[in-house]
């Protein structure tokens, strides 16, 4: 039987290679993201080397509006999914609170929470219907524990924590299973983004040790989503061996 995965975000990072994990074992996916040339790539290439059906979606999740069009409305062949993965989002800034930019504030909010729960509210009812499914959202070490000028980074992470939890707990009527994973440092555009493209901090973060790669979270991913039907992994929380969590990171 085939399978449907719905990545979020899936232009870089964890969410194209988590596309790239599910596409290689013959799962089809729906995949969303801002950046439509970035998009439009990733399902030419996994239609082609993998003989998947992919079915691109271009929009931000932070736009409401724009999740519920796209989202609520998808064709009938597209509306058996399995897998949502929920993993738009992004840092901005770190800055102490007093100095941090209120526009950095609203942008972590509005696509790693509240980006969040549109797109879960949009694709609940695909997934009440079949009576199964699987959530999984990604979190953070982030969530576990505050760090110095994490601030609202932190708060947006710990929120992904809590919401995971209460989708858990409500939606066990439908076989719903719901996944956290919390990744440590993991070299992708992550820093980038965070340093708003300043090559050279973002650098920094991963210098003296091995961290994680974005292949290593999709195989994580790919792990929790293909157990037996009456196994979830509720939370998990995944480092490199040089860091023990958000606090503590060994470079040698």
């Amino acid at each position: 039987m085939e399978k449907i995965i719905l990545v979020t975000g899936a232009t870089s990072g964890f969410g194209k290679a988590i596309a790239e994990k599910f596409a290689v074992n013959g799962w089809n996916c729906i995949i969303t993201g801002r950046r439509a040339d970035r998009l439009m790539q990733l399902a030419s290439t996994l239609q082609s080397e993998h003989e998947v059906k992919i079915l691109p979606l271009v929009f931000d999740v932070q736009d409401k509006d724009a999740v519920f069009q796209e989202l609520g409305n998808l064709p009938d062949e597209w509306q058996s999914i399995d897998v949502l993965v929920n993993n738009a989002g992004l840092a901005l800034g770190r800055d102490p609170f007093d100095a941090a930019s209120l526009a950095d504030w609203e942008t972590m909010i509005d696509t790693n929470v509240k980006g969040l729960l549109y797109v879960s509210k949009a694709v609940l009812p695909y997934l009440v219907k079949k009576g199964s499914g699987h959530i999984i959202n990604m979190g953070s070490t982030a969530a576990k524990e505050v760090y110095p000028n994490g601030n609202v980074y932190c708060a947006s992470k710990s929120a992904v924590e809590a919401i995971s939890k209460a989708q858990r707990i409500d939606l066990l009527p439908y076989k719903i299973k719901v996944t956290a994973l919390h990744p440590g440092a993991v070299d992708t555009e992550f820093s980038i983004v965070r340093f708003k493209g300043d090559n050279a901090k973002a650098e920094a973060v991963y210098a003296g040790y091995e961290p994680l790669h974005a292949t290593d979270i999709a195989d994580v991913c790919y792990y929790c989503a293909t157990l037996p039907a009456h196994v979830c992994i509720n939370d998990l929380v995944i480092t490199c061996t040089s860091q023990a969590n958000s606090l503590f990171t060994f470079k040698g």
